[in-house]
């Protein structure tokens, strides 16, 4: 099966978050490959109008697995890292936005098992104008099946 995450409503090149003195600058995201914070897949603007990624998985008893799932069986969960990227190319992530596998209703995650594919769709901008981060609630997220 894969996983395709959507994003829309990108923040923009800049922001600063609550409680930061310096804007953040240049910032793009990715999504986070498992046990490596560094190692982003396809790495997008944070202007760009629309984003897309494309994760291949399993389905097992013990749930999804891959190379970009993380955490415990019950608990899985993709990381979308927010980062900074200098004139060296040099990354630094300053935010990350969990999006949780065990939220995916089980008719829904049945249908993709079936069709090959699970789609999530969400914006990528908070109510402060910022990038999404922590746990993606429920209801900032549409898990559909797709082909």
């Amino acid at each position: 099966m894969r996983i395709r995450i959507v994003g829309t409503d990108l923040p923009g090149s800049t922001c600063r978050p609550p409680g930061i003195e310096t804007a953040y600058s240049n910032i793009h995201v990715g999504v986070q490959r498992k046990n490596r914070p560094g190692e982003l897949l396809d790495l997008q603007r944070g202007d760009a109008e629309t984003v897309t990624w494309t994760v291949e998985c399993a389905v097992d008893e013990s749930g999804i697995r891959g190379p970009y799932v993380q955490g415990r069986p019950g608990e899985r969960f993709l990381y979308l890292s927010w980062v900074t990227v200098d004139d060296a190319a040099t990354r630094t992530m300053f935010r990350r936005a969990k999006l949780m596998l065990a939220d995916i209703p089980a008719e829904t995650l049945s249908a993709a098992i079936e069709s090959g594919v699970l789609e999530a769709r969400l914006g990528l901008t908070d109510a402060t104008g910022n990038p999404v981060c922590a746990r993606v609630q429920p209801a900032s997220i549409r898990w559909t099946a797709t082909t």
